[in-house]
């Protein structure tokens, strides 16, 4: 013990003595508590070891032939020409024309606020095209007779 080494004629100094000892001995369990405590809460920062995590591969599914190009009128004309109303919406099978909540599809046909949308890279616009652009939704039936609901819409 630390106060063998003491003599007794000062009998203040040697309860002096084990109080210090008590304290050390508190001061001892209060940083291995803290440092329990510390190593089981940083565990919270850790990634989790359980859920579903996604591969390479099942991302590279959700992803359509246009993606990463810029997502203008002329990609949207060529995806909207490939679309097939009849077979299932897929990432290459979708109408780029076709609005949920006002907003519009992305490159792979996935909407804002879903799991997979990226945001595309748009072209410049100007009033010109934006017109042209009009023009043609208007003279042009985008939904290609398909009833709402069917296999290739939402």
């Amino acid at each position: 013990i630390i106060c063998e080494g003491k003599k007794r004629k000062n009998e203040k100094a040697f309860r002096g003595c084990h109080k210090f000892f008590r304290l050390s001995t508190i001061s001892i369990m209060f940083k291995s508590a803290l440092v329990l405590a510390l190593a089981a809460s940083a565990s919270a920062f850790a990634p989790a070891s359980f859920g579903v995590r996604t591969t390479a591969l099942k991302q590279a599914e959700n992803y359509g032939e246009f993606d990463g190009q810029t997502w203008d009128f002329e990609t949207k004309k060529a995806a909207f020409e490939k679309w097939d109303p009849n077979s299932p919406r897929t990432p290459n099978n979708f109408n780029p024309f076709e609005t949920q909540n006002g907003n519009s599809p992305d490159c792979s046909g996935h909407f804002p606020g879903g799991t997979w949308y990226k945001d595309p890279v748009r072209g410049d616009v100007d009033f010109t095209k934006m017109t042209e652009e009009r023009n043609w939704l208007e003279s042009t039936d985008t939904t290609k007779g398909a009833a709402p609901g069917c296999a290739g819409c939402l």
